[in-house]
């Protein structure tokens, strides 16, 4: 099953859309963007040349991939959240040779108008709040909220939360899958 690319979208000669991926109303692919199999581009997303996006990657409306961001498998991005790539930028100073390299890892989700600050990675299904500002790593599992993000508890794979604190030493099942989990001071692992 070929991409399927809206009308109105523009994909530059020598972009790689995967199978199956759907690209919608007024999306812009750069001609280095690189997207793997069944994902999905809503509304106004803008995609640069100098980015990976895995399978089944869901980017909702009025999204920006800015150069030097790469999306594992199954991220989601949640409508008008924003990726950066300089980390002090001035109209007036050219930094393209400074840009900072974002990494967000298989299975995480980027809740709406979240900001992530370029040259951080996001750890394998991490969960940022809606609004959230993130300026630093993320460790796996970790749900962050909140000017600047702090980590205030766990989720499992399944995007549920986990009945662990946001430190210490535990266990915990995921309530929907059963899928259990053990903390250990600053990290969470499945089991």
């Amino acid at each position: 099953m070929a991409a399927t690319v809206h009308a109105s979208a523009i994909v530059d000669e020598g972009a790689r859309i995967g199978e199956g991926t759907r690209v919608w109303h007024w999306v812009h692919v750069s001609a280095g963007a690189r997207i793997g199999p069944g994902c999905s581009l809503g509304q106004g997303v803008f995609v640069g040349n100098d980015v990976v996006i895995g399978a089944n990657v869901k980017i909702q409306n009025h999204v920006s991939v800015y150069d030097a961001v790469t999306l594992e498998d199954d991220v989601f991005c949640g409508p008008s959240m924003v990726f950066t790539n300089v980390y002090n930028p001035r109209s007036a100073v050219p930094r393209k040779s400074e840009y900072r390299r974002t990494l967000v890892r298989r299975g995480a989700t980027l809740g709406a108008n979240c900001t992530v600050v370029c040259g951080t990675t996001i750890g394998e299904y991490a969960f940022v709040g809606a609004g959230a500002v993130v300026s630093r790593d993320v460790p796996a599992f970790a749900l962050m909220v909140g000017v600047p993000a702090r980590r205030i508890g766990w989720m499992s794979r399944h995007g549920e939360r986990l009945d662990l604190p946001a430190s210490g030493q535990g266990e915990a099942a995921c309530p929907v899958t059963g899928e259990r989990y053990r903390l250990d001071g600053a990290a969470l692992a499945a089991l």
